[in-house]
Formats: structure tokens, sequence, C-alpha cells
């Protein structure tokens, strides 16, 4: 049996997206839309980094993090959408194995270390609103490095971990992936092999990450709403409503549609398309947006930027 499995995967040399099934017409459509997604992630996610990195007054611990937020959903958004794209206008729709193993291992370590970074975007509030006299001394520099670099290990190590149970399947008939990208769940719906082990140890993998983030984000709300409501000032209180409102709208995006994909029973294949397409680019797309309208601070040193460039002209 292993012998055939191992025979089985190595004739693998590509698989189908198969993607959203419409007319031929509604493909265009759909690759402009995509196209028009896509390039507004990549202006939003980019300007956001930019930003960070030019502007003194957003050297702070939050924008760290909210920089680095940029860069991990423009970086799992560029390792699924460019190839959709580019399968609205192709007869074929194929992706190589290696280009299947490249996509699947980036996504999914981006994907966990953003859930690993809101939760520490929450802790970084708690401190921030709860105890704001030690904030600086608690949220040092060298501390934020260690939260964001922690983040990436967990996301790297469980990413190696998925590709690896996921990859070792066999798969002897069909190679059609249904959906625009490659994901655990549909691959191990095409494998012959038995995925039991595979859906256990992926499943396991989901409620490890996802749930202990969503108690952390949780418990630092209830700390944080607790202080807030003890503010006398309307004014403090709206401030400090307003700086974790933005925090609250990214998390309420990204875990509604990954605890829909990844926590509950099988959906519709058309469903899980839909909540797919919501965290793979829409939410890349809409986080910049909610930082910067809602953030007075980012908002001034846009202005700041961009009068500076004015006056230069």
């Amino acid at each position: 049996m292993g012998e055939r499995g191992i025979n089985n995967h190595s004739e693998v040399n590509e698989f189908i997206l198969v993607g959203f099934q419409v007319r031929p017409e509604l493909q265009i459509l759909l690759f402009f839309i995509f196209l028009l997604t896509y390039s507004m992630v990549l202006l939003g996610n980019i300007g956001m980094i930019v930003l960070i990195l030019t502007a003194s007054r957003l050297n702070t611990p939050m924008y760290f993090f909210l920089g680095n937020l940029s860069f991990i959903d423009l970086s799992y958004s560029s390792a699924v959408t460019p190839k959709a794209i580019a399968n609205f206008l192709s007869d074929s729709k194929t992706i190589s194995f290696a280009g299947c193993v490249a996509q699947l291992f980036f996504f999914a370590l981006f994907i966990v270390a953003e859930g690993l970074l809101l939760a520490a975007m929450a802790y970084d509030r708690f401190i921030a609103i709860c105890s704001p006299l030690l904030y600086s001394a608690q949220m040092s520099r060298r501390l934020c490095i260690q939260l964001v670099a922690g983040c990436y290990f967990c996301g790297c190590i469980t990413s190696i971990l998925q590709v690896s149970i996921t990859f070792t399947m066999s798969f002897c008939a069909s190679h059609v992936i249904d959906l625009f990208y490659c994901d655990t769940h549909p691959i191990q719906k095409i494998s012959c092999s038995n995925v039991f082990i595979n859906k256990v140890v992926s499943y396991s993998l989901s409620v490890i990450i996802i749930l202990p983030t969503i108690i952390v984000i949780i418990v630092s709300y209830i700390y944080i709403l607790s202080t807030i409501l003890k503010i006398h000032s309307i004014e403090g209180q709206m401030k400090a409503f307003s700086t974790c409102g933005s925090h609250l709208m990214v998390v309420s995006l990204l875990y509604g549609t990954v605890s829909f994909m990844y926590l509950t029973p099988a959906s519709s294949p058309e469903l899980v398309k839909v909540a797919s397409l919501c965290y793979t680019i829409v939410t890349p797309m809409l986080n910049p947006l909610i930082y910067s309208l809602r953030n007075k601070d980012v908002k001034e040193a846009l202005k700041s930027m961009l009068w500076g460039e004015k006056s230069f002209l």
C-alpha cells in the first residue's frame, strides 16, 4: 500500500483549480473585479507600510504591529490571488504540483501569523488602556519584535506540518480542486488515501491556533471595556473606543470567515468559496481602509506626507 501511494503521488504533476463555475462572459467580469480588488490590496497595504516606516509619529508599538499586519495581508493575498486572476483567462486552469505546495505553504504561514498577530495587538491595546503609565516600559521594542517573530515562527511550524500531511496523500483519479486556490480541505476530498488522520491533525491545528487567540482577544477586551467604562470623560471614552474599534472590526472579519471555514462542518462548495474570497482578498483590501479612515494619527501622517510632496513639487 505504501509503495502504491508513493507511485501515485509521484505521478501527480499538476492540479486543476475549478474556481467559480460561471458563464464565460462572467469569467471576464470576475477577472476585472479580482484585478481591481487585488490592485487595491497592493496599493493600500504597501502604502500603509511606507507610511508607517516614514512617519515619525507612527513610531510606536501599535503601528509596528499594524505595519506587520499590512505585510502579512499583502503576502497571503499575493500567494493566492495572482494565480486566481490568471486562471480566469485560462482554459486549463492548472497549477503545478510544486506551485500548489508553495501556495498552501505560504498561505498557511501568513494566515496563522495574522491570527496570532491580532492577539498580540489586542494585548498591546490592553496594556495601553488599562496600564497607560507602564505602557512604554512593558511594550518595549524588544518585546514587540519577539511577539512578531513568534507569530511568524508559529505560522511557519504550522504550515510545515499542514503541508507535510497534505502532500503525502495519494491522488489516484481526480486532480480537480473545487476552489480557486490550493487548500487542505478540498485537496483531502480528491485523495484516495485514508484521510481520517489528516482531518484530525488539520482540525486540531485549527483549534490550537484559533481558540487560544480568540480567548486572548476576548479577555483583553473585557478588561479594556471595564477600564473604559470607568473613564468619566465622554471624550476620553470615545477616544479609547476609536482606538480599539478598528482592531475589533479586523478581528471580526478574519475570525468570522476563518472559523466558518475550518471549525464548522462541511458546507456547500459555493459557500466555502465565498468565505474563502472574504479572507483571501476582501479582508486584506479592507484592513488598510479601516485603519486609515478610523485612525486620526494615520490620517494626519498621510496629510503630512502628501503636503510635503506637494510643497516639494
